[in-house]
């Protein structure tokens, strides 16, 4: 197909439930990428040398919106007014398949491309750094733990062994997968430390969900927005104060931030790729397969993200901790043969 007719089948795919396809949008000759934070510089990697072995394609465009907010702008529509690729620091919710599928794209194409640890950090100019569990993380940051109103106000308020130290912690925004992660593997984690909490699952999920991953607004939990790189600096400017970012802003700022260990395990490689760190999580891209023989260089992009996906391919370089053998084998036969999943494969 050529770049003419690309453009004009982009632009056929017919109008999105905001308007047509025509104007400037219809001429889009680039990849656009929404999404993650945390996935954003390794994105940015692959472009780069997506463009450097590609120069008859025009270089990507990628955008750091937050996972929920790159979903939300990848599940829009079909046509050339909407992203190709949403990079994600979590899986798609059943609820935006939903959302995609209600606005036409149908072809939605998942590829895990390596795993990341959720990372506590802390100033490394601390002389005397924390050591906490998920329940501590839970019980300083719930609006409500455990279904009781939130007292603390130091670390020592949460657990005798902490010192007394003001809680103070910058994190994610709630369109951020990361805050997503945080809640899944983090804060539901220590409000299940408690057998009560575990029964409300079974009585109540929703009630659950609410008393377990609803973070308290006084003050003590700061959103940080979708910058990694400010929260670093803010964390390693306040001692005392806590980060939760991606493990690759750590392993790229050690000089400045440390991992905090979490029940012991303290956030490594080694320790994330075997997932005995609390916070391991897998990271993904999702492939609008509408789009995939009509934006030129999308298929070859891919397979740049494959190139560099491997143990000791340029993306580790990066930071990113390759997936399993098989796994990495079975994106990479996704990405020869994108294969679309829907809301039941979530299961």
């Amino acid at each position: 197909m050529t770049l003419v007719a690309a453009t004009l089948a982009l632009a056929a795919c017919g109008p999105g439930p905001t308007g047509g396809g025509g104007g400037e949008a219809a001429s889009r000759q680039q990849i656009r990428i929404v999404g993650s934070s945390t996935v954003y510089p390794f994105s940015r990697a692959v472009a780069e040398r997506f463009a450097q072995a590609n120069p008859g394609f025009a270089a990507p465009i990628v955008e750091s919106t937050g996972t929920g907010g790159g979903m939300n702008l990848f599940c829009g529509g079909v046509g050339a007014q909407y992203p190709d690729v949403s990079n994600a620091s979590r899986r798609i919710k059943a609820s935006e398949i939903e959302l995609c599928n209600r606005n036409g794209v149908n072809q939605v194409i998942e590829l895990p491309v390596g795993i990341d640890g959720l990372a506590l950090i802390e100033s490394a100019t601390r002389s005397t750094g924390f050591q906490l569990t998920e329940r501590d993380v839970y019980a300083a940051l719930a609006a409500n733990p455990f279904g009781r109103a939130q007292t603390a106000r130091t670390w020592r308020d949460v657990n005798p062994a902490l010192p007394a130290v003001a809680i103070r912690v910058y994190g994610p925004p709630p369109t951020s997968g990361t805050r997503d992660s945080f809640a899944e593997l983090i804060l539901d984690r220590g409000c299940n430390s408690d057998p009560a909490m575990q029964a409300l699952k079974e009585s109540d999920e929703d009630r659950h969900k609410h008393v377990c991953t609803q973070i308290r607004e006084d003050g003590a939990y700061i959103e940080a927005g979708e910058n990694d790189n400010l929260l670093v600096q803010r964390v390693s400017e306040n001692e005392g104060a806590v980060g939760v970012l991606g493990y690759s802003f750590l392993e790229e700022n050690a000089s400045r931030v440390r991992g905090i260990p979490i029940g012991g395990v303290t956030p490594t490689a080694e320790t994330i790729s075997n997932f005995t760190y609390p916070g391991a999580r897998k990271l993904y891209i999702y492939v609008k397969g509408e789009h995939l023989n009509v934006i030129p260089g999308l298929r070859e992009f891919l397979r740049a993200w494959a190139q560099g996906w491997a143990p000791g391919g340029y993306l580790s370089q990066h930071g990113l901790i390759p997936l399993p053998d098989a796994e990495r084998q079975a994106a990479e036969a996704t990405v020869q043969n994108p294969t679309p999943i829907t809301a039941a494969n979530l299961q």
